[in-house]
């Protein structure tokens, strides 16, 4: 620190309480430590984070040193200086999210890598491995991106960038990349493996027999105490407890269970916009938690941490530590997703029954044969931590080790179903119980929507509470009222269009004049599951949706769905988006409907458009590059 400065009263004082500055080289942090290996991970669900942590892991077996980092947390523009380490390398584990965008925390290095064109990268040794999905439009771009611009900016790659696809299997994808870019690696370093399979402790159980309960994490996410004592502004760090005012059954009749709820966000200081996401950060069922504990043979209620091994470390613990074991399968890890291959690679050796050792490690193998095994009885079977510690009684490891192993649990994001015009103080959700019964008999529930259901309004006199902050999102309704807007959502995708008829029902009231404003729902039968109905046909009525069409897939012998019912409409829908400006809006499954939405336009391009294919598809995507075709899709 260069100069020396006083600062008031009572700054001073916040800035002896700051901690330390935050050393955001990652540089002079590898050189003290001895790392060559750095991994930078884009990630917003955690799996990008997952799978960095376990390159920087391998690094030990090859005799190198490694470290895991989020690009948000140190300065990138040091990547040319990674050449004053010797034999180093960066890998980039890097999602794509949304619609082709960079993930939250890699958005400032995106833009890093978009500014700077006269960067000199040549000392730069680096491979990419992206993780994306097939369903979507921009499979992967983000990996691609960054694999690219590197090359642009003189960097050396040293082994292909690897795509992962989630719409398939991605740990399959990352393992087969991974088996083949270690060997590329000793090869271009001189290296050789060191042959040490074992099992690598990244972190050593520490067990508090008398500590202060105050000084015990009870499922916060970022700061102690923080659902007691709650303090804007509110952040993926730092959710605010909003009560749950609502939470009604929506649809009428069937077999599933759709719901919506409403959270109060008064004095919260937290403002949203139609369109945008509310992140909820849900819990585990405690049946499912008491069952881990019994099986493993344990009290749930010891107070313990676990530490990093490695002091330098930004990551001090894998969730908030101190806590207890209940506290940490309830909050703070992913106890019903079917557990990652390393998972079950580094549970092996608990495995008493020799026979279950090597099938686990056959699992994590790339083997066609542990492949298949993996995919079958673990991803096809959807058998969670439980139901394998269930069905493989030979399997007993110790709960501070599978705790380390299991990833965080994450928020899940839902589309905002209300407008912040009509409710400022309360952010509505409409959702579906996930429920299914596997392979095995089990019955499986949505951790979110099961969690969801379950929050009563009053619960013995006790309000319902749901951490929850806002994510802002690209979906937005047209700046000008007067553009008209084509809105198709079927089931729950019908969310953020309820906050955009109420916005529109708003600027009526106003006195603006507002385009026309056309609603496409889809449901499986008029009498059970046509959610929203009352509100829909009000708005109807009060001119507010200037057309409401309804697909009812079920209601009769052949399936209608809302590409049918848009080909059966295409006249007006050509005029309104080719002459009168229209927005066109798609929320809700990625896999198939959004799809045959898009295929559905391309036929009306070309058709009422005289357009080759070719043109029809450029017409599309120019929409889209517009923001006059916006998804909110999800697979």
């Amino acid at each position: 620190m260069g100069c020396v400065f006083s600062l008031p009263e009572d700054r001073r004082d916040a800035a002896e309480r700051a901690p330390t500055i935050r050393e955001t080289s990652f540089i002079e942090k590898m050189k003290k430590m001895g790392k060559n290996i750095i991994v930078f991970y884009g990630s917003q669900t955690g799996t990008g984070e997952e799978f960095a942590n376990r390159l920087s892991k391998d690094a030990q077996r090859y005799g190198m040193k490694g470290m895991a980092a989020d690009p948000e947390e140190y300065d990138m523009g040091e990547l040319s200086r990674l050449s004053e380490i010797e034999n180093s390398l960066a890998i980039f584990c890097m999602a794509t999210y949304g619609e082709g965008d960079p993930t939250d925390n890699a958005q400032d290095f995106y833009d890093w890598l978009q500014e700077n064109d006269d960067e000199n990268l040549s000392g730069l040794n680096y491979t990419v491995f992206g993780l994306g999905n097939k369903t979507y439009e921009h499979y992967n771009s983000m990996g691609k991106y960054v694999d690219k611009r590197l090359e642009e900016l003189g960097a050396k790659r040293i082994f292909d960038l690897g795509l992962g696809d989630d719409d398939g299997n991605l740990e399959e994808d990352f393992i087969s990349w991974r088996e083949q870019f270690w060997p590329a690696v000793c090869e271009h370093f001189g290296v050789e493996a060191l042959g040490d399979d074992s099992s690598i402790r990244q972190y050593e159980l520490k067990v508090h027999t008398d500590m202060n309960m105050n000084k015990v994490y009870t499922g916060e996410i970022g700061r102690l105490k923080s659902f007691e004592v709650q303090k804007p502004p509110f952040d993926s760090k730092n959710p605010f407890l909003a009560t749950v005012t609502v939470n009604r059954k929506l649809n009428k009749a069937g077999d599933r269970h759709f719901m919506h709820l409403e959270l109060d966000i008064t004095g919260s200081k937290i403002r949203y916009e139609s369109g945008d996401h509310v992140a909820v950060f849900p819990t585990n069922e405690s049946a499912l938690v008491n069952k881990l504990g019994q099986i493993l043979g344990v009290d749930l209620d010891v107070v313990i941490s676990l530490n990093n091994l490695d002091e330098e470390s930004n990551k001090k613990h894998p969730f908030p530590c101190p806590t207890t074991y209940r506290t940490a399968l309830t909050h703070y890890l992913d106890i019903t997703h079917p557990p990652r291959t390393n998972v079950l690679y580094e549970l092996a050796q608990y495995a008493s029954d020799p026979k279950d050792q090597e099938n686990m490690r056959k699992m994590a193998s790339s083997s066609p044969e542990g492949k298949a095994l993996y995919q079958n009885w673990v991803l096809d079977a959807n058998r969670n931590i439980l139901a394998i510690l269930e069905d493989m009684p030979s399997l007993r490891p110790p709960v501070d080790h599978l705790c380390e192993l299991l990833p965080r649990l994450q928020a899940r994001y839902y589309s905002i179903a209300s407008s912040s015009k009509v409710h400022p103080n309360s952010i509505h959700i409409c959702a579906v119980l996930v429920e299914y019964t596997t392979k095995t008999g089990r019955v499986n529930l949505g951790v979110a929507t099961n969690w969801l259901k379950n929050k009563p309004v009053t619960d013995n006199g006790h309000k319902s509470t749901v951490p929850m902050y806002i994510r802002k999102s690209q979906f937005r309704l047209p700046f000008k009222a007067t553009n008209p807007v084509i809105m198709i959502g079927p089931g729950t995708g019908i969310a953020p269009f309820m906050g955009f008829i109420q916005e529109r029902g708003w600027l009526k009231e106003q006195g603006k004049e507002v385009g026309e404003t056309v609603m496409y729902f889809g449901c499986r039968y008029k009498n059970e599951d046509y959610i929203y109905q009352e509100e829909l046909e009000e708005a109807e009525k009060n001119k507010v949706l200037t057309q409401l069409h309804v697909a009812f897939s079920r209601d009769q012998e052949h399936k209608v769905y809302v590409q049918h019912l848009i080909k059966n409409n295409k006249e007006n829908l050509w005029k309104l988006i080719h002459s009168d400006n229209a927005h066109i809006y798609v929320c809700g499954d990625a896999r198939y409907m959004a799809k045959d939405v898009q295929t559905a336009f391309h036929d009306m391009a070309e058709e009422l458009g005289g357009m080759t294919r070719t043109q029809a598809t450029d017409y599309v995507k120019k929409l889209m590059t517009k923001g006059r075709y916006s998804q909110d899709v999800w697979s």
